[in-house]
Formats: C-alpha cells, structure tokens, sequence
C-alpha cells in the first residue's frame, strides 16, 4: 500500500449560529447545580410567604393591639397581594440567578473559551437573556398561582377573598412571572456589564431594593414624580391587582421596567463587544 493509497482524514465543520449558541448556553444552565437550586429557592420563598401572609391575614390585628403578623394588611389588602408577598425575596433568587449565569464565567475565565467559540460575541449575551427569561417567567408564574391557591383556604370568609375567575386575578398572577424573568434578564446584563459576581449582586440589590429608600430623601415634589418609574415600582404595577393613584398602570409599569431591562442590555452589548475578556 503506497502513501497515495490512503485516504486523508476528513474534518467536519461547523457554523456559529443563534440556534447552536442558544443550545450551548441551554446546555451549560441545566448542568450547573446551582441553577437548578437557586431556580427552586426562588419558587419555594413565592409559595412559602403567599400563603403565609394569607393564612396569618388578620384585618383587625392592629386595631385590637394585636401584633401585625405578616399577612396583616390594610384595606388595600386583595387576596393576589398577599399570594404574591413572596415577590420580593424571589426577585432577589432570580436576579442572582441571571448575575451568576453571566458573570461566573468572568470568574472562571471560562469567557475565554466562550467568546473563542462565538467570535462575534453578542449571541451569547442574548442566548443567557433568552435561556434565563423564559425559565424565571414559566416556574414563578407556577409558583404564584400555587401561592394563591394554597392561601385561598387561609382567607375563607374574609372580604378580601377572590377566585381564579375574579377580575384581573390571572392577569395580576402572571404578570408577577413577567416581572420575575425580566428580573432574570436583568440579572443577565448586569452580571456581563460589571464582570464581577459581587459587584453584580450588589448593584442589584441596590437598583431593586435600596434605591426607592433613599429616593424618599429627596423633596415631596420630586418623589412624587419620580419614584413610580424606579425599577421595582414600575415592575410591582405589572402585577399590583388595583392601581393606586401614585402608581403606573400594569401596561405603563411594564413598559417603563422593560425600558430599564433594555437600557442594561444596551450596555451590557457595548461593553461585550467593546472590551477585551
């Protein structure tokens, strides 16, 4: 057998495409335990303190020097509200989430091997966005019907009780899932801006949390004004069940935190692409 009789070895490749990128970042979600934990953590605090806060509804606790406990509530208290009580800790679990999604692999310095394989670098940020958003939306969407159906019992007999069927119950339900996966995304875009797990987090908490405290020290005026577009009040309207006079509408409320997701995701891209790994 001579030299030329042998056959050279063929090599297969493949295009980058959306598609294959998606799969990759679907593939690398599901194979990190803390994905799985964290995703679960945030479900678990949605059920625990919605039905919590129903079962422990009590109207009159204050006026009778009772303590408040945390289902105690005031007239604006509805049956969604206090199912979705646990809004607030689950934001923090999916934002996390999205944070660690991007900015691990900064830790890591799997980035590197990331970017080699997508050149053009802005399919793996919008292939994170698009794995987290979808997962955070379709289980804290479950875990906010469940919160509400567990509480219903807790609140038999009081006028704040509702029905799956009341007006706008569905909508007030889901739209806390909107709110949880953009939350998610937002995550997303924070964790490739900054680079850094910790800063990422903190920022988080801050834009999410600390924010419409401080934004109370600035003049009534101003307030007034400003604090329905912050973050998190803009995304508390898109599942608020009634809309208070100093509130956005749930259509306004998501548009205005949409906005913010977007303005992250813009510099999230311009830094990606701009700046080495």
């Amino acid at each position: 057998m001579t030299v030329t009789d042998i056959a050279p070895a063929r090599t297969t490749t493949y295009k980058v495409t959306g598609l294959r990128v998606l799969r990759s970042e679907w593939a690398k979600f599901w194979s990190l335990r803390s994905s799985w934990i964290t995703l679960g953590v945030a479900v678990f605090l949605l059920v625990l303190f919605g039905a919590i806060a129903s079962y422990t509804y009590s109207p009159d606790a204050v006026a009778t020097g009772g303590p408040p406990g945390p289902g105690s509530g005031s007239g604006d208290s509805d049956a969604v509200s206090l199912a979705l009580t646990g809004v607030s800790f689950a934001q923090l679990a999916v934002g996390v989430l999205g944070v660690l999604l991007a900015a691990g692999e900064y830790s890591t310095g799997m980035i590197r091997s990331t970017l080699a394989a997508v050149p053009r670098r802005l399919p793996v940020l919008w292939s994170k966005a698009a794995v987290i958003g979808p997962i955070a939306l379709v289980l804290t969407t479950v875990g906010a019907l469940a919160a509400f159906q567990l509480g219903t019992p807790g609140l038999d007999g009081e006028k704040i009780a509702l029905t799956l069927g009341d007006d706008g119950v569905l909508r007030s339900l889901a739209g806390a899932g909107v709110y949880l996966g953009l939350v998610g995304v937002f995550g997303v875009a924070l964790g490739i801006l900054l680079r850094s797990s910790a800063g990422a987090i903190a920022a988080l908490v801050g834009i999410l949390l600390i924010l419409p405290g401080l934004a109370s020290l600035l003049p009534d005026s101003w307030y007034d004004t400003l604090s329905p577009y912050f973050p998190s009040n803009a995304g508390s309207a898109v599942y608020a069940l009634h809309q208070s006079s100093d509130a956005l509408s749930p259509g306004a409320g998501l548009a205005v935190f949409a906005g913010w997701v977007a303005l992250a995701l813009a510099g999230a891209a311009y830094r990606l692409v701009r700046t080495d790994a």
